[in-house]
């Protein structure tokens, strides 16, 4: 039976979403008088789970806010948190109409690279929109590229949240898309270094949680984001997924040239998401003590992880053991970023208020 993320279907299915879509709003409108685009289906419930205290020390990890994310394609008995859209924003056709420009945008702000030397270019992408936690640790890779690797204008942030409706393209997939065909023209896909970093709600089948309700938009899964890099030509990559399961998907994007970072095994749930929270255990961990200690990529994983497995013990909870999986060549490349790059101070990590 073919996969939904079938690139064939796939524009079958928004037409079909937005046809039916427009029909129902309609009706709400004749029926109920009220504007239906301000209202929310209200979200399925489930049990509430205890939050466990954040560790103490010198570096704390994120409150357990939340018992493991839910499977992405099957979010039945999870409870989302999801803000109701918001009053003063775009309405949700207006927000989906303008990601073509939205994405064009973004790519037309980029700085140049500059030459004789290795570039790092980010993508960012927080997938759910109902969590801050997923939008603060796209936003602060980009306080990290731009300050602490004196990169700024670097990164391209996609990102589903009510706040940034206006202000940063979708995290979806046609963006993501969109967002690597315009990097591919600003950066040197032969000599610059690729960041993507993936963070959002995994399910046990390993399929990547992408919701801004109530835009339709496609899921990822392992297939999905190996076709999308896969269609271009970066030599250099970086590909980081923070996602409960997400250790499913370093088979399919291993390979020479490229570093794979999971925060979780692929039968493992990782921690830290949820309202209550403001980043998660491998935010905190690789990108604010990690990488603040050290602009090495691979060693900030190893203290990344050794800190996440003394957070989950002190907490009783099951290790979640990320991943890493370093492909031929990447580490010298990265050595030879490293050796030319101005590695500026610590950034603090600061929550999106």
């Amino acid at each position: 039976m073919p996969s939904l993320l079938d690139p064939r279907r796939r524009t079958a299915i928004y037409v079909l979403a937005s046809f039916a879509a427009g029909v129902l709003l309609t009706v709400g409108l004749l029926r109920h008088g009220p504007d239906p685009l301000t209202a929310r289906p209200a979200p399925v419930t489930a049990a509430p789970v205890p939050a466990a205290s954040a560790p103490t020390g010198a570096s704390s990890a994120p409150a357990v806010a939340a018992s493991a994310a839910p499977d992405a394609a099957d979010a039945s008995g999870v409870e989302l948190d999801a803000s109701a859209w918001p009053d003063d924003a775009p309405t949700p056709e207006q927000v989906f109409s303008a990601q073509p420009e939205a994405v064009r945008k973004a790519i037309g702000q980029l700085a140049p690279r500059t030459r004789g030397k290795p570039n790092v270019y980010a993508i960012a992408f927080g997938g759910d929109g109902s969590e801050d936690v997923f939008r603060n640790e796209a936003e602060y890779v980009d306080a990290l590229m731009s300050s602490r690797f004196d990169s700024p204008g670097h990164t391209l942030v996609l990102e589903n949240n009510p706040a940034t409706l206006s202000t940063h393209p979708l995290a979806s997939w046609t963006n993501l898309e969109a967002a690597l065909d315009g990097l591919a023209k600003v950066m040197d896909p032969r000599e610059d270094v690729l960041l993507v970093y993936v963070a959002t709600h995994g399910g046990n089948d390993h399929s990547l949680l992408v919701d801004m309700d109530p835009i339709p938009l496609d899921q990822l899964d392992p297939d999905g984001l190996a076709e999308i890099l896969g269609k271009h030509t970066f030599r250099w990559k970086v590909v980081v997924v923070n996602a409960c399961y997400s250790g499913g998907f370093v088979p399919k994007l291993r390979g020479t040239g490229t570093l794979v970072l999971t925060s979780a095994r692929s039968d493992r749930t990782s921690f830290g998401c949820g309202a209550d929270s403001d980043i998660t255990y491998f935010g905190r961990a690789w990108l604010v003590d990690g990488l603040n200690a050290t602009p090495d990529f691979v060693d900030a994983f190893g203290k990344a992880r050794t800190e996440i497995a003394a957070w989950e013990a002190k907490e009783s909870l099951e290790a979640s053991e990320p991943q890493i999986d370093v492909g031929a060549g990447i580490e010298n490349k990265l050595a030879a970023w490293r050796k030319t790059a101005k590695i500026g101070p610590v950034v603090p990590f600061k929550a999106a208020r």
